[in-house]
């Protein structure tokens, strides 16, 4: 696999991690979706797959070399390169536009969850009653996740670890919106802001040689739950893929109809027409993160009026529709090339 992929397409393939990152941080959307749209979904449950005993055994006995020959090495790095970076940088361009051109963004994300449903879609003929069963019961736990109310926030480290296995699972499984979990949870802000910008605020002292974090109970609590968050990622992340590729290969019709049902249902999380109704405290004043901005605890969603910014909307969810179906194509050539 690696010997005929070309350096064009190691890049495409960090770029398509930068996808990948900062559609698992967007609420609503799914990286699995990006991966299987861009078509080298089946290579990333495949590779993570090969993340066991065998592999374990390898890097024990110091053969590194065929360890990461054996786990796809070049692809996952690669991929998770750009998923590092996205955090660091398309996550947080992200967050700006969502602040200041929300309806716009959320838009484009609604436009391109319906093209994925175009495309999961489009080629699966495999209906009968459990199939249907399946898309119903995927519909219907879609939409009433998108309506829970969310929890409060909890930094222990062990409800951490909990919360980095679930909301990995955003990359494993197309439609189940690993950050919207987090939400609900109560950790968004915990996990996805401020211990992303503990981490890069200590980069930035490590780099200009400032060593004063170690002695900042704050800082260092942060970076401790980072990392508890992280482990419970990867071993989330690992878990699922195996527990997915059995289910893939034993149940395959009636997973895909489920992923089906939940992209649909998650449609309601991404409905670009809501009012943000942010956390406030008992003298009716906004709570704000630790980056400054204010802190979401839920929204209000509406029919909305016709005027000229919901046309310029509307044209919006047209181009993230195209994004999908470009990406389809590309994803199509690539199969091609690699078959």
């Amino acid at each position: 696999m690696e010997s005929t992929r070309t350096f064009s397409d190691k890049v495409f393939l960090v770029l398509k991690g930068l996808g990948m990152g900062a559609a698992n941080k967007v609420p609503g959307v799914s990286g699995g979706v990006v991966a299987f749209v861009a078509g080298f979904y089946e290579e990333f449950i495949y590779s993570l797959q090969k993340v066991n005993k065998k592999a374990f055994k390898l890097l024990i006995n110091g053969r590194y070399k065929s360890f990461y020959q054996y786990i796809n090495g070049r692809f996952l790095g690669l991929l998770f390169l750009g998923m590092v970076v996205s955090y660091f940088s398309v996550s947080k361009i992200l967050d700006y536009l969502i602040e200041n051109y929300e309806l716009y963004v959320w838009s484009v994300f609604f436009g391109m969850i319906i093209g994925s449903i175009y495309y999961i879609s489009k080629d699966f003929d495999d209906w009968n009653y459990k199939t249907y069963t399946a898309l119903a019961i995927g519909i219907t736990l879609g939409i009433s996740i998108s309506f829970l109310d969310p929890a409060t926030e909890n930094d222990n480290l062990w409800f951490v670890f909990f919360c980095g296995m679930i909301s990995v699972s955003g990359m494993t499984l197309p439609g189940f919106s690993g950050s919207f979990i987090l939400i609900l949870l109560g950790n968004y802000v915990l996990l996805l802001v401020d211990s992303v910008n503990a981490l890069y605020d200590t980069f930035m002292d490590v780099f200009s040689g400032d060593f004063a974090f170690l002695d900042n109970y704050e800082r260092m609590r942060m970076l401790k739950v980072l990392a508890i968050f992280t482990i419970g990622s990867v071993v989330g992340l690992v878990t699922f893929s195996h527990a997915l590729s059995y289910i893939l290969k034993h149940y395959k019709s009636i997973t895909i109809s489920s992923i089906i049902g939940f992209i649909v249902g998650s449609l309601g999380v991404v409905w670009p027409w809501k009012k943000t109704i942010y956390k406030i405290n008992s003298d009716g004043a906004y709570l704000f993160d630790s980056s400054g901005s204010k802190i979401i605890e839920n929204y209000k969603r509406y029919i909305p009026e016709l005027h000229t910014e919901t046309y310029y909307a509307c044209a919006y969810i047209i181009l993230g529709i195209i994004i999908v179906l470009a990406l389809e194509v590309y994803g199509q050539k690539t199969r091609q090339k690699h078959a």
